[in-house]
Formats: structure tokens, sequence, C-alpha cells
């Protein structure tokens, strides 16, 4: 997932920040805490993968009333693999916005809840469950240790490297534990319902209080046969939960899309990659070599005849997780190239084999047959399209009309958050799980807790004024608005683990309640030998006259092996391998 941040460290950064700062909720005092308007019992949360399933455990304990929509057939999230792929991603790119789905809603004229029979193909049940983006060979990028939550450790002799089927049964079973797996019919449960619309609810006064929730399950009838029934339901706050990995990010290269329309499926985001067999003795470009690109390339390295894997200058310079190490694990027989310039112009009888991509050193590439784009994701959150600048939305009947957009139109990052959990100007609406360069099997434990003990009124958020001028601290430390600025890293999740096990542990001490350990103290240990078995060897460079050029450093990268390192730098490494779960 390759991609470049721009630093932006300018007073244009502050005062975007500061103008948003005069908007208070009504029943917000500045006093040193954060007052709700009402108290806070029934909750949603959007989404049943591993943060969700932790939310639930936490929200039960503290005595929420809750409701988890799940448009899967099954809770997991990612963890659900499938031989169905994802539809091709479009290209040039679909408005962020609906980049993960086009809501469905009900006709107009009805009243809800609706049902009705539909004629469709697999298309329909496909778009409406989203098909995850996992391969059938994908193991996880962390150790077993670390990838567990904390409640149900793995069995002792674990293998540290997990296959997905594992980490799929693994959060099945810890569904089944709380009782609330597809096969346990459980009422708190809404498979296969999909949620179209979020929206701020007038109570019988006109004033804001709440949320109400526009929703739809779709399930299968018969071959080729759909019931689909809509109907809302109202909560007092909404976790969103729905992951990061919804809307596929394809780069913009001219001559892309002509490419795309001439050669179906042979121009593929890393989304829909599924097996080597279908590449097999074929000719394959490889678009980024982060996490997906790079483990595609060695999931396909036997079985190609050869792999060229494009790459462009890590140039950021806030936190990430940098791309060098992830070459580190790159097949030695993997040509690695320059990033593409253009794919340029087709005849009228040009094949993919002969047709050409041009490289920025001036190489031309011919002879491909397929090509993967492992670029990344971005953001879409269609149920919430009043809170994107411009976007198309009409607010039903009952609705708040006062919003204002903070969700970024290029999907790059979400902003205006409390601790990357809290929306500030309503902290009834949570955005779980949003991290990266985390893990959030065990970064989860403590965001939930300090949803439930927020919204139980026993643990305190700091007043709006406060939120704010914390929030505009976190824009300069992160470098402004970008791609990474979700992005935590070692660093920067030991600080944010000590802070809320100071917090969410005095406030148990006050209030009562559950309190929170830090990480075990073998993660040093545990990433210390990973990093050693995973990214430990020499990364040398690469020669290939016919691509022309000759070395990794003559594109940009600065080649350090691990053993001239120091033992701070080697340790850190570690960790950004060890937390990073950005596939």
């Amino acid at each position: 997932m390759l991609g470049v941040l721009v630093l932006v460290l300018s007073l244009a950064v502050a005062a975007s920040t500061q103008n948003q700062h005069p908007f208070v909720m009504a029943d917000e005092t500045t006093n040193d805490e954060y007052h709700f308007g009402s108290s806070i019992r029934r909750v949603a949360i959007i989404g049943a993968g591993p943060s969700a399933l932790v939310a639930y455990r936490d929200f039960t304990q503290a005595g929420f009333e809750l409701r988890i929509f799940e448009r899967d057939t099954v809770p997991g999230g990612n963890w659900h693999y499938t031989e169905e792929a994802p539809a091709d991603a479009p290209v040039p790119n679909a408005d962020i916005p609906i980049a993960d789905f086009v809501p469905s809603f009900a006709p107009e004229e009805v009243d809800l809840p609706y049902t009705e029979e539909l004629d469709g193909n697999d298309d329909l049940r496909r778009d409406h469950r989203g098909p995850k983006p996992v391969w059938e060979s994908l193991k996880s990028n962390a150790p077993a240790p670390l990838q567990q939550i904390t409640e149900i450790p793995w069995p002792e002799g674990t293998r540290w490297e997990l296959s997905h089927y594992q980490l799929r049964n693994y959060v099945r079973a810890f569904a089944s534990y709380h009782g609330i797996n597809s096969n346990d019919d459980n009422p708190v449960m809404s498979y296969n319902t999909r949620v179209e619309r979020v929206e701020k609810r007038l109570n019988e006064k006109g004033q804001e209080q709440g949320w109400r929730l526009w929703l739809k399950e779709l399930v299968p009838i018969g071959e080729n046969k759909y019931r689909a029934t809509w109907w809302t339901e109202d909560f007092d706050a909404v976790v969103v939960a729905t992951g990061r990995y919804n809307a596929p990010y394809m780069p913009s290269i001219p001559g892309l899309d002509e490419w795309v329309q001439r050669f179906p499926g042979h121009l593929i985001h890393s989304r829909q990659y599924r097996r080597p067999e279908a590449l097999a003795n074929k000719t394959v470009l490889i678009v980024g070599a982060a996490t997906s690109g790079g483990e595609i390339s060695r999931d396909l390295n036997t079985w190609a005849h050869k792999i060229y894997q494009s790459i462009r200058p890590d140039n950021s310079t806030t936190a990430h997780y940098a791309l060098i190490n992830y070459l580190r694990r790159l097949p030695r027989n993997t040509t690695i190239v320059p990033e593409i310039k253009r794919f340029l112009p087709l005849d009228e009888d040009a094949t993919i084999q002969s047709a050409g991509i041009e490289l920025v050193n001036g190489t031309v590439l011919t002879g491909i047959d397929h090509i993967i784009f492992g670029t990344g994701f971005r953001y879409s959150f269609p149920f919430l399209p009043q809170y994107y600048e411009d976007a198309s939305y009409v607010p039903h009947e009952g609705s708040s009309t006062k919003v204002v957009p903070f969700l970024a139109s290029n999907g790059t990052h979400i902003r205006d958050l409390h601790l990357d959990l809290f929306y500030i100007r309503d902290p009834t609406l949570a955005f779980l799980g949003m991290n990266f360069g985390t893990q959030a099997f065990t970064y989860t434990d403590y965001l939930a807790l300090a949803l439930a003990k927020v919204w139980s009124n026993t643990a305190k958020l700091p007043s709006c004024q406060q939120m704010w001028h914390l929030y505009q601290e976190r824009v300069v430390d992160r470098g402004g608005y970008g791609k990474h600025f979700q992005f935590l890293g070692p660093d920067r999740l030991r600080a944010n683990i000590r802070f809320f096990m100071g917090w969410l542990n005095d406030a148990a001490a006050k209030y009562g309640g559950k309190q929170i350990d830090g990480l075990p103290k073998y993660v040093n240990e545990v990433a210390a030998y990973w990093a050693i078995a995973h990214y430990g060897g020499p990364l040398e460079n690469r020669s290939d006259p016919s691509v022309g050029y000759s070395f990794l450093d003559g594109l940009g990268f600065d080649i350090v092996a691990p053993e001239a390192m120091t033992g701070e730098e080697r340790q850190k490494m570690a960790y950004y391998i060890m937390f990073n779960d950005n596939w």
C-alpha cells in the first residue's frame, strides 16, 4: 500500500482547525468536563469485526442495550475468506462518499418496515455483503502472542504465524463465547444487514437527540431471488466499526482508464486477488510493494514466469512504516522497477502483451500479461454522506439539517476526533479501529473500554474546548492532514496505552468498574524474534539492465542493513513491522 504524503506544517492547517472551534454542542459548558445532554443507554455498533466484538463485550458488561449490524453473513470482519472476489475497482476512483457502496432505500411512498422480493444475480448479493480483501494463502504479519484478545489467549504451542483460517476461527470462537455468532440467534445481532444511513434525530421539541439508522437486510430465498427488508431503529449513540479496507484506491496514471476498458480482468486491485494458479507462467507487474503488494508477490513467486514490482521513492517525512523494510520480504528473483509514468496509447489491434508501459526513467515495459495494483484503500462511509463536503444528501423527515462536514473527501484520513475515537462536536458518535500502525486485537481493549466508561458516565471527557486544543496539538504532531494522519506506530502506541491506563484506571478508582493492564512484558522479546525471522535478512541491490537501472538507492531508498542499526533502531523497526496491520 504505497503512497506519498506531502508534509503540511503551515499556519493554514492550524487556522483551518481553529476555525472549527466556535461550534459547540448546546449541552456543553466551558468547565473541565464534557456533559452529555441526556443519558446513553441504547448503542448501535456498525460492523462485526474483532473491534466491534470487543466493544460488544465491554458495553454488555457495562449494562448497555446493544444492536450490532453486520452486512456479511458471519462475524469476523476481514477474516472471512471467500472465493468470491469484490467487483473491479473503478477507474477513475469512485467518489469517496459512495466508494464502498451506493446506499439503497425503500420506495419513497411506502411505510417502514417494508419487504420486497427482488430478482437479481450474484452481483446484488456481492455488493450488499462486500467480499473481503483476503487471498487464500494469506498469513498474519504479527505473531500469535500479540494478535489475540487478552480474554481468550491462543492455546499454548500455537505457531506464531497464523493463517487467515485460524484468525477466522479464533474471532468466531470469541463471538460464540459471547453468544453472538451467526448461529446463536441472538436478537442483538442483525447479520446480512447493511446500514444505509445514519442521521441525527430530532425529538418532539425539534431538538437533536440521538441517532436514527436506516437499515436494509438482504437474504437469498431461491435461485436469483432475494428478500429485501428496510426499516429504521433509534439509538442514543453509534459506534462505526466498519474498518479501513472498504474503498479501493487506484492511482491516477495517464492511460490507465483506457487499459482497464480494453483489457478487462487483466488489471485488478489487490483486494480481488485470490490464488496464484490463475497466473501460472504469466508475466505479472505488481504496482506497490507494501504489505499487500509485497506478500502477493511472494505468493506468486513460484507460479509466475516473471514478476516486476513497481515502486516509487518513500519521501514522506511524517511518521509511517518505511517502505524499505517491506522490500526485505521480496524474493530475490523479483525485478524491482521505478514507478509508472503512463500507460501508452493503444493501437486498434493491440493486446496487453504488445502494449507498452512507460516508467519514469524512460524505460518501456512490454510483454506484461497481468497487472495487480497493491495501492491501498481509502476510508469511505456511505451511510454518513452529510459529513462530506458537496456530497449528495437529502435528510429524511425528522432528521437534523445542522451538520458540519468533517470527513475527508479524498478518503485519506478522518478529522475532528478526540483520541482518534470520539467525534468532538458530538461524542455520541465514535469511530473504532480506524488507526493503523497498531494491532487492532490488542489496542481495541483500551478504546472499547473508554467508550463504555465515557458513555456510562464512569469516565469523563475533557470539555469541548479542551478536546479541540488537544486535537490541534495532534494535527501539528502528525505533520498535518494526509494519508498517515491515523498512523500510530510504536512510540505513539505506547504513549496512548499509558494514557488510557492512567485515565481509565483513575476513573475506575473514582466511579468503580473495570480496570485495564498494559501490554505484556514479553512484547519486546517477541517483537525482536519476529523481526529477525521475517525481515532480518539483507536487502541486496537488484540489478536488471533491461529496465534501465542498477540499484535500489537509485530509486531514492537509503538502504541500512539491520546489523548496521543501533539497538534502538532495530527495536523500532521490529515494533513497526509487528504493529503494522495496514494491508
